[in-house]
């Protein structure tokens, strides 16, 4: 038995010297990857803001009284120039009627007086009066004329007074609240209505100190509105405070340029600010956007990523020059063309030269 085992060994150990060794295989190992193409530089800080009506206004009466009639609810549409609501009108009625009288009054005792006056500077011409008597009888036609004048005065009054009891619109818009209802007493300067006028809406945001100094009146931008997916408009910014608000922010407002029918006040707005960007370097230019993903160090903590070799269909290490980091994307200036394809992940296992294959069979743009 055990001679049999002997020569079975001996055998299998000839039959094994007699095979040839086999090659090793390298696994070529799939990449997701992505096309680069140079893209702006000019970096965007998105803002939020709230949606106001450019005219906007509490309306109220300059006399106060009694309430008599409303004639709008909330919500109506009002042009220049209607009447809103009226107050009682009779106490004007009667203001205005006992000025009416006191004027008449005034100006018949100017008439009185005016020919006594007249009567005194003949005799007093002629030597016939004493000077004591003309200067009374001119200084009595003088009264009567400032009672003349204050008479007016107060008809004035009571005829404004009488105007003012009807609280009118003072611009197209709509009514958005409603403060009081007929037979409440008021008093002078108390709201009864909010209007909102049809000039368009106004996105009012608050700034940071740090972008405020690239900020100019009448620049462009973009708005964009969380309550309606998909909806943007162009804006232009109308006014920039010159003093800073609460934590260094400074107040800016800018015009919504286009159709603002589903819009409404009190809406949330975000605000694209555009600025020129400037590297670490100082580099002011086109630069490649990167996922952040897609970059490696070297041992001296400089950046690199895997270009892939279409032609040979391998990988070659690219030593890059990096500007910036925005929103999860790397800027670089320097190290590629537009057009290449890298490596957009796990760059740590991959290694100069190594063979490998695409991941996907269309080429995307990353910008």
């Amino acid at each position: 038995m055990r001679l049999f085992l002997l020569a079975f060994s001996f055998i299998t150990v000839l039959s094994g010297c007699g095979k040839e060794e086999q090659p090793f295989e390298e696994v070529i190992r799939p990449i997701a990857w992505q096309e680069v193409q140079q893209t702006s530089f000019d970096q965007v800080r998105r803002l939020s803001g709230t949606i106001y009506p450019v005219e906007e206004a509490n309306l109220s009466f300059e006399v106060g009284g009694k309430i008599q009639w409303i004639k709008v609810k909330l919500g109506d549409e009002v042009n220049r120039g209607d009447a809103l609501a009226r107050l009682d009108q009779r106490n004007f009625n009667l203001s205005r009627q006992s000025a009416q009288a006191n004027l008449q009054k005034s100006y018949a005792a100017l008439s009185e007086t005016e020919n006594e006056y007249k009567r005194y500077a003949e005799l007093s011409a002629k030597g016939l009066v004493s000077k004591s008597g003309f200067d009374n009888a001119k200084a009595a036609f003088e009264s009567a004329s400032s009672a003349v004048n204050i008479a007016k005065t107060q008809l004035d009054i009571a005829n404004k007074d009488l105007s003012d009891s009807i609280l009118t619109a003072p611009y197209n818009g709509k009514i958005t609240k409603r403060l009081s209802e007929p037979s409440m007493q008021i008093s002078p300067g108390q709201a009864i209505f909010q209007i909102e006028g049809d000039d368009g809406l106004e996105v009012q945001v608050v700034v940071p100190e740090t972008m405020i100094r690239d900020l100019s009146k009448g620049s462009e931008i973009d708005i964009h509105y969380p309550a309606f997916p998909g909806l943007n408009s162009k804006g232009t910014i109308a006014e920039i405070s010159s003093r800073a608000a609460a934590a260094n922010a400074f107040p800016v407002t800018i015009l919504i340029n286009s159709e603002t029918k589903n819009l409404r006040a009190g809406m949330t707005a975000e605000v694209d600010f555009t600025f020129q960007g400037i590297g670490r370097t100082g580099y002011q230019g086109k630069a490649f956007r990167l996922p952040i993903a897609a970059l490696a160090a070297d041992e001296g903590q400089k950046s690199y990523v895997f270009v892939y070799n279409v032609e040979q269909q391998i990988l070659q290490k690219r030593m890059v020059q990096t500007e910036s980091i925005l929103n999860n994307e790397v800027l670089v200036s320097a190290g590629l063309s537009s057009g290449e394809i890298i490596a957009i992940a796990g760059v740590s296992f991959l290694r100069d030269g190594q063979s490998v294959r695409l991941l996907d069979k269309h080429v995307k743009r990353f910008n």
